[in-house]
């Protein structure tokens, strides 16, 4: 198959073109390293897949590109790039948000449109979609109810595939992902900022008391998920992505310790705005219609990602 992935250079989107390309694929990767806080992370992403002969990269201002020139011949279409984040989403920083998660979604969409061969859009949303719910656990029919400007812009690229979808039939499929860690994951993410701090003794900050919970899920389980969503046959759907298991910052902070070996330098402040207490997925129907099974537990996710970022930061170290 000829596949487009936006966001190709991005923690999920390397993942995921790995092991497409080890499917026997041919991936055309988008993404932009310009102006980019995390260039280097970036390139250093695409080390594995740019001598790939089926891969072909372009660096890319998406929001400015004719993207019709690489969707058209595609069969499917992973849609991954955007801002995430949802303490960042408040104030000035939204029109940016806008643009990223919301226009380039519906320009993503056009472009579809003229892809004769599409058979499937693979969207990538967020657990933010539902807010501060007060349900134990998720589930797809769950109401959508943000707490974060980060999170109306998900919900409102799910609403445009949908919107799409009646419209002009593009066959989509959204992916609400929950709390997603692993090798590659963005400096400003909590796993990878909590582990930089132990790895080099430095003070963390944490928002709030830590005894919020999070479904953590391991970034090779949504790899696996994105997969077989592009494969699946039914279209119009959204699917929660959740991991093996649930924990509290807290407890996830006792587990790197025990990694390094030391005590963390930490220091509570405040909640932010926008930060939900506890997610939690109810994964039933992408276990159903994707046979969706998370595999990789915390204690193992963990150790990879402490390997990866050991490794990423060896020379501060010394």
């Amino acid at each position: 198959m000829n596949i487009v992935i936006t966001g190709a250079a991005g923690f999920i989107g390397s993942h995921l073109s790995e092991a497409l390309l080890g499917s026997g694929h041919t991936v055309i990767g988008l993404d932009c390293l310009d102006r980019s806080s995390n260039m280097s992370i970036k390139q250093d992403n695409l080390k594995i897949v740019l001598n790939h002969p089926c891969f072909k990269w372009h660096d890319i201002n998406l929001l400015d590109a004719d993207l019709e020139q690489y969707i058209c011949d595609a069969d499917a279409v992973f849609h991954l790039a955007g801002i995430a984040g949802v303490r960042n989403s408040w104030g000035a920083s939204f029109s940016d948000y806008l643009q990223a998660n919301v226009l380039l979604t519906q320009k993503v969409l056009e472009a579809c449109k003229k892809a004769s061969g599409l058979k499937k859009l693979v969207y990538a949303s967020s657990s933010s979609v539902y807010g501060g719910s007060d349900e134990s656990y998720s589930s797809e029919q769950s109401p959508t109810r943000p707490i974060s400007p980060y999170g109306l812009t998900k919900l409102a690229g799910e609403q445009l595939c949908s919107l799409y979808y009646k419209e002009y039939g593009i066959p989509f499929s959204a992916m609400r992902y929950f709390t997603v860690y692993g090798p590659r994951q963005r400096s400003d993410m909590g796993f990878h900022r909590f582990m930089k701090a132990a790895l080099l003794d430095e003070p963390l900050t944490i928002f709030g008391n830590g005894e919020q919970t999070r479904d953590f899920t391991y970034v090779d389980d949504v790899v696996a998920a994105n997969i077989s969503a592009m494969n699946c046959s039914k279209h119009g759907t959204v699917f929660n992505i959740g991991g093996v298991e649930t924990a509290s910052v807290n407890e996830v902070l006792h587990k790197i310790e025990k990694l390094c070996g030391r005590n963390l330098q930490l220091n509570y402040v405040d909640e932010q705005p926008g930060d939900p207490f506890t997610t939690r997925a109810d994964i039933s129907f992408a276990q159903a219609e994707l046979n969706y099974k998370p595999v990789v537990t915390l204690d193992e996710g963990l150790a990879r990602q402490w390997k990866y970022i050991s490794d990423l930061y060896r020379m501060e170290r010394k």
